[in-house]
C-alpha cells in the first residue's frame, strides 16, 4: 500500500479530476441526465485503460532511458514531460497535424475540435496516413536501434539478436533498412495520391530520429556540467518524440469510442499519468536490472506497433487498437516470465 501511495499518489489524484471533468462535460453535453453521466465515466476509463496497454512498453523504454539522466533531468521529466505529454502531446500535437495536413489555420482547427468534434475526427483521419507514416518510421528506428547494436551482450531471443546485433556492425544500416522500407510499402501499400505525403512524414520521423540520436551520441561522453546539461536535453527531447510517436496512435483510436474531444483529453490524460508513475516505479525499484529481457519484451512490441503503423498506411488495413495493446502486453508478460526463468536457472548454478 505504501509503495502505491509513493509511486501511484499523484497519478491517483488526477483521475480523480480527470473523472471529475468527464462527469462534468458528459452530463452538460449529455441534457443533464445520469446516464450520460455514466456513459462519459465509462468512456474515460476505458480511454485510460487504452492508453496504459498501448504504452506500457514506452513507459519500459523511457525507465531505461531515465535511469541514465541526472537526477535534476528525472525530476524535469516529470514534471514539465507530464505537461508536455498531456497538453502537448495528446492534445495540441493532433491539433498541429490536423491544421498542417489540412490547411486549416490553428484557430479554426481549435474550434472544430470543441465546437464541431465530428469534422475535426474527419480531419484527423484523412491525416491517418502521414501520422502513421511518421510514427512507423521512428518507433521502427527505435526498435532496430535496439537489437542491431554490435556492442550488446544480453540476448533473450539469441537465434534472432545475435545476427542483427552483427549486421549493426554496418554503419547507418538501421536507416537504410527503413528509408528502403518506407519506399517499398508506401509503392505497394498506399493510394497514388497519399504516396508523395505518406513518404515525406515517413522521412520526416527518420530524420527526427538520426537528429536525436546525433545529440545524444555528441554528449554522451562528456562529464563536463555544461556537456551533462545538454546530454540531459537531449534525452529529454528523445523521450518526448517517443511519446509522441506512441500517443498519436492512441488519439486516433479514441474517436472510435467518442468523439468528445473533452473525454478524450480526460481519458488519455489518465494513461499518461499512469505511464509516467510506472516509469518511476521502475527506476526506482530497479526493476530493468531485475527482470533482465523486460527492455527486450518492450522494443518488441515498440517493433510490432511499428509494423502495424507502417501497414496501415494502407486505409484499408485496420487493426483494431485493443489488439496492437494485447501484442505489446503480450511480449512484456513473455518477457518478465523469461527474465524469471534465467534469474532462477542462475542461482541454481
Amino acid at each position: 500500500m505504501k509503495t502505491f501511495r509513493e509511486f501511484f499518489g499523484f497519478a491517483t489524484l488526477v483521475t480523480v479530476i480527470c473523472l471529475a471533468i468527464a462527469a462534468w462535460d458528459g452530463y452538460a453535453r449529455g441534457g443533464h441526465t445520469l446516464a450520460a453521466l455514466a456513459n462519459a465515466l465509462v468512456i474515460a476509463v476505458l480511454l485510460g485503460v487504452l492508453e496504459i496497454s498501448l504504452s506500457f512498453d514506452n513507459a519500459v523504454v523511457n525507465a531505461s532511458v531515465l535511469r541514465t539522466m541526472s537526477e535534476k533531468w528525472q525530476k524535469r521529466f516529470l514534471l514539465w514531460g507530464i505537461l508536455i505529454a498531456v497538453f502537448g502531446m495528446r492534445f495540441i500535437f493532433p491539433i498541429v497535424i490536423v491544421a498542417l495536413t489540412s490547411g486549416l489555420g490553428m484557430g479554426e482547427v481549435i474550434r472544430e475540435a470543441f465546437g464541431n468534434p465530428d469534422i475535426y475526427a474527419e480531419h484527423l483521419e484523412k491525416a491517418h496516413v502521414a501520422i502513421s507514416a511518421f510514427g512507423g518510421a521512428f518507433l521502427m528506428m527505435v526498435f532496430l536501434k535496439y537489437f542491431m547494436d554490435p556492442d550488446k551482450e544480453e540476448h533473450w531471443l539469441t537465434p534472432l539478436e545475435r545476427p542483427l546485433g552483427r549486421i549493426g556492425k554496418l554503419d547507418t544500416v538501421q536507416a537504410v533498412i527503413v528509408g528502403a522500407l518506407l519506399l517499398i510499402l508506401t509503392h505497394l501499400f498506399v493510394a497514388p495520391a497519399e504516396q508523395f505525403q505518406a513518404l515525406t512524414a515517413g522521412l520526416v520521423g527518420l530524420l527526427v530520429y538520426l537528429v536525436m540520436d546525433a545529440i545524444g551520441n555528441l554528449f554522451e561522453t562528456d562529464n563536463l556540467a555544461t556537456k551533462a546539461g545538454a546530454a540531459g536535453l537531449a534525452s529529454f527531447l528523445y523521450l518526448e518524440i517517443l511519446d509522441a510517436s506512441f500517443s498519436l496512435d492512441g488519439v486516433i483510436g479514441a474517436f472510435a469510442l467518442t468523439k468528445d474531444i473533452v473525454l478524450i483529453a480526460a481519458g488519455l490524460t489518465i494513461g499518461a499519468i499512469f505511464v509516467r508513475s510506472l516509469t518511476v516505479m521502475m527506476v526506482k525499484k530497479g526493476t530493468l536490472e531485475a527482470y533482465r529481457f523486460l527492455e527486450h519484451g518492450a522494443h518488441y512490441g515498440i517493433g510490432a506497433l511499428a509494423v502495424i503503423m507502417l501497414l496501415s498506411m494502407n486505409r484499408d488495413i485496420h487493426i483494431p487498437e485493443v489488439v496492437t495493446g494485447l501484442i505489446g502486453a503480450g511480449f512484456i508478460v513473455l518477457a518478465v516470465w523469461a527474465s524469471l526463468v534465467a534469474n532462477r536457472r542462475e542461482s541454481l548454478n
